[in-house]
Formats: C-alpha cells, sequence, structure tokens
C-alpha cells in the first residue's frame, strides 16, 4: 500500500512540475506586417492555351483525317522496326534522330574491307516507331504553345541515291516540300561487286554502248537480281528534277510545279471525299491544282492538264519496256495484281518495275508468261532447293549495256513516281525521250 501512494505522489508531483514549466514560456506582443510583395503576372489559362490547337478545326480534325493516310495504317513500321539503314524513312525515332543528328547521306571507304559505306543509318536505340504527328512535328507539346507544330526538317536534302553529292532543295512554302522528299527519295544502286561506291549514272549516260553487265559474276560492278530497283520513294526526285540518268537529246528542263508548288500544295489541299488535308492524298482532289490562281478548272477530264500528260507518259513508259528486251523476252517483270503492284494501271503491260530474273521465292508466282522470272538469276539463294537451283542454270543468262541499265533507273523512276508525268512532266519526257534514243 505504501509503494501504491509513492507512485501516486510521485506521478502526481511531476505533472504539477510541467504545468509550471509550460507555464514559464510568454509571447511578446505580434510585430507590425511587413510591405506585400508585387503582384505577379497572370499565368495563361491551361484549357486556353490547349484550344489553339486542340480545337475541333485543328489538330482534332487532324487526326481524323490522319486516320486515311498510310502513313498511320501501313505496316512499314512493324516489318522495318529495328533496321538501322532502312529505319530513317520507316520509323518515326529513326526520322527524328537522322534530322537531329544531321546525318549525311555520304559514302566512306571503309579501309578494313576496302569497301563503300553508306554513312545513312541511325543507331539501334532509334531504330523504331510508328509515323505519328511527332514524326513531322517532332516539337509537340514542348512548350504548348502553336509555335509547337513546326516541321520537323525543312532544310535542302542530300540525296542518298547520288551519295550526297546532289542536293535537293525545294523552296516554294518555305521548303516544306524538303519535308517529304527526306523520305520520298530513291535508294542508291551500289556497285556490290567492286568497292560499294554509287553507280556513276553520269558514266552510264556518257558510254551507252559499254557493257555493264556481262552475265557472270567477275569484273561487273552490280549482279542484277530479281529486286534490283529504285526502291519506290521516287517522287521526290522526279518533282525536284534531279536523280535519273540523264542521257544526251531533249533539254531537260523542269516544269512550273518545282519552283511555284510545294508537295502540300496537292496532297494537303481541302478535303474532297477521302483525298487531301493530313490523308497526304492528292488523287481525285482537284481543289490544290485550282488554288490560289495557279489553274482554273482542272479535273479529272481536263484533256491539257490532266488526260493527255497522263495519256503522253504511258506511252513513253509502254515504249521504253518494248525496247528493254533481250531476245526478244521482257527484261522487267509483269505483274497483274492491283493489290501487291501499285502500278499496274500505269502500264498497258502492267509491269512493277523490277527485273524479269528468276527468283522462286520472292518473285511472284501466277504469272502466265512469267511464272518466277525468265532470265537466270546470278546469285541463286541457299534456300532454293537443288531442283530450282538446276532449273535456274537451263535460263539464259542476263546481260546489259549501260544504256540498257540507265533505262532500266528512268524507267523504275518514272513508274514509280506514280503521277504519270503530273509531278514534273517535262522533266519525265525528257528521261523517257532520251532513254529511247540511247537504246
Amino acid at each position: 500500500m505504501k509503494r501504491k501512494t509513492f507512485l501516486f505522489t510521485l506521478g502526481l508531483g511531476l505533472m504539477m512540475a510541467g504545468s509550471l514549466l509550460t507555464g514559464c514560456t510568454k509571447e511578446g506582443p505580434a510585430g507590425k506586417d511587413g510591405v506585400d510583395g508585387a503582384a505577379g503576372a497572370d499565368g495563361t489559362d491551361g484549357t486556353a492555351t490547349c484550344i489553339e490547337c486542340h480545337s475541333p478545326e485543328g489538330i482534332e480534325l487532324a487526326a481524323t483525317q490522319y486516320e486515311l493516310s498510310k502513313h498511320m495504317y501501313g505496316e512499314a513500321a512493324f516489318e522495318e522496326a529495328g533496321s538501322t539503314t532502312c529505319g530513317p524513312c520507316h520509323l518515326s525515332e529513326a526520322f527524328k534522330y537522322v534530322c537531329t543528328n544531321n546525318t549525311p547521306a555520304t559514302f566512306t571507304l571503309n579501309t578494313a574491307t576496302n569497301k563503300y559505306v553508306n554513312d545513312y543509318f541511325v543507331a539501334p536505340d532509334a531504330a523504331y516507331g510508328e509515323i505519328t504527328c511527332s514524326t513531322c512535328h517532332s516539337a509537340l507539346h514542348t512548350t504548348y504553345a502553336v509555335g509547337d507544330l513546326a516541321l520537323t526538317t525543312v532544310a535542302p536534302v542530300p540525296m542518298t541515291m547520288w551519295g550526297g553529292a546532289v542536293t535537293i532543295d525545294c523552296q516554294a512554302d518555305g521548303g516544306r516540300s524538303n519535308l517529304c522528299i527526306k523520305c520520298h527519295q530513291p535508294r542508291p544502286f551500289t556497285a556490290g561487286l567492286a568497292d560499294g561506291q554509287v553507280i556513276d549514272y553520269v558514266g552510264l549516260a556518257n558510254n551507252p554502248t559499254a557493257v555493264f553487265y556481262d552475265g557472270d559474276a567477275t569484273g561487273n560492278k552490280l549482279r542484277p537480281a530479281y529486286r534490283t530497283h529504285t526502291h519506290y520513294g521516287t517522287a521526290g526526285a522526279i518533282f525536284a528534277g534531279k536523280g535519273g540518268v540523264e542521257f544526251p537529246g531533249t533539254a531537260y528542263t523542269n516544269s512550273a510545279h518545282t519552283t511555284l508548288a510545294s508537295c502540300q500544295d496537292c496532297h494537303m489541299a481541302p478535303m474532297q471525299g477521302k483525298a487531301g488535308g493530313h490523308t497526304f492524298f492528292a488523287k481525285g482532289n482537284f481543289n490544290g491544282c485550282n488554288a490560289d490562281g495557279c489553274h482554273t478548272g482542272v479535273d479529272a477530264t481536263s484533256a491539257s492538264l490532266w488526260t493527255g500528260p497522263r495519256a503522253d507518259i504511258k506511252a513513253s513508259l509502254d515504249a521504253l519496256a518494248a525496247k528493254l528486251t533481250i531476245n526478244g523476252v521482257d527484261i522487267l517483270n509483269r505483274n497483274p495484281d492491283a493489290e501487291h503492284n501499285l502500278w499496274a494501271a500505269n502500264t498497258t503491260n502492267k509491269y512493277d518495275g523490277y527485273l524479269n530474273i528468276y527468283d522462286p521465292i520472292t518473285n511472284p508466282e501466277g504469272v502466265a508468261n512469267n511464272p518466277n522470272g525468265l532470265f537466270r538469276n546470278p546469285a541463286p539463294s541457299n534456300s532454293w532447293s537443288q531442283a530450282q537451283k538446276d532449273f535456274n542454270l537451263t535460263l539464259p543468262k542476263i546481260t546489259l549495256t549501260n544504256a540498257q541499265m540507265g533505262a532500266l533507273i528512268n524507267f523504275q523512276l518514272c513508274l514509280r513516281d506514280y503521277s504519270q508525268g503530273i509531278h514534273n512532266y517535262k522533266y519525265t519526257k525528257a528521261l523517257l525521250q532520251n532513254s529511247l534514243a540511247a537504246l
């Protein structure tokens, strides 16, 4: 009992001591208020900034139009993901990489292999990405102002097909076409059997009768194959009036489009059906032709500005293809399948720009007069069966002069431009006419 009394007394004492200590702390009188600081500037209302772009008639509409663009629904971004060489044109992050780093289109000699290597490639960690808004407008959502819509590049474009020795600079509309041409340009032909340098187009034009390929692997610069071609992005070269094998003859001049128009004038004209705006399609949409005083009343029936030039270029392509034969056999490949041959309607015999060289793996089957190609493949693949390799040896060898090789390049350029001369009629016509004369 004594212990409990002691503890109670001790606890009560501590409480009283704490109370006394607390009571010893006193606050002095409040000081005077300080002077208020200057008011800061009002900030911009967040929704007001966003609505400058994200309005129903702005980005929201552009995004809806973009759903019709092949840039969006094409499969190239998946097929080419990881490719450091194809990436600059097919992959969003890769495209931005070459623009940011000003990656050159030159070829550099590798002294270890004594071969030239194309410098136009990207780092592996940038070789991915679908083409999106930020591909062409890479400053999106940096300042959250209208300036973020500036184009990723409008700089002149050194052509990779020429190893950077020739540059395209379309200056109309502030150089906007250069953004498109950065990707829509041909790939280079290289002397893979020699030093790997780009093929000398001037040499082809100046020595048309010389042998370019003699049917064997030795002593040649390039071994022809089914897919020996300029690739598909030839529109930029034709539009700019650069990129062909310029055989002598008709003077090489350009239509007014080259200096007075931009790609966007027609391919991003006000919508008509599913063409125009951010679809980037122009087919069937003549709003761009008839805008800003360029033309008047142009439509799909206009003889002088539409049907006439296209028919003329189609006839010239047909005539050149008829000359590109060896012992009566087409050098060019035919493919009537419009799903796989985008240019099937651009020539009477539905050429696709590939070569008529045997390849049971990549050359499409089912063409009655062209079962996988009618000329011998100089480099059979290890994936072929022995029977396929044996059959290949029964086919005639393909031989090419400089004139034939140059004419093939020009045919591919003009066919795959797709416009049938509308982009640049004068330059297209000169390439085809002079190629015919060289043959």
